[in-house]
């Protein structure tokens, strides 16, 4: 599955918001029970929920299931993510 510019195509099917499907993943940055952190092809995916797992994760085809209540999918910029990572590292060794 990919787009003409060479990237992986990024799709999220989430059934009753309780299973999810996530193709076009670069990685699995965290998990724990409530939070999901995923790098995508279009960004950060931030998912939010309530006994979250991790039920299948395959990198090399970029998929990755988990089920648990899910309440909520927030994207943001890999870029942002790096700096505010940086900053807070900054701060925190000042």
């Amino acid at each position: 599955m990919e787009e003409r510019n060479g990237t992986k195509a990024h799709k999220v099917t989430l059934s009753n918001r309780r299973i999810g499907n996530f193709s076009g993943v670069k990685d699995v940055i965290s998990f724990d029970p409530k939070e999901i952190l995923l790098q995508t092809e279009m960004g950060m995916l931030l998912i939010k929920g309530e006994d979250l797992h991790v039920s299948r994760l395959t990198l090399e085809r970029g998929e990755v299931d988990i089920d648990g209540l899910v309440i909520s999918l927030t994207y943001s910029e890999a870029e942002d993510y790096g700096k505010k990572a940086e900053n807070f590292l900054g701060k925190l060794f000042r």
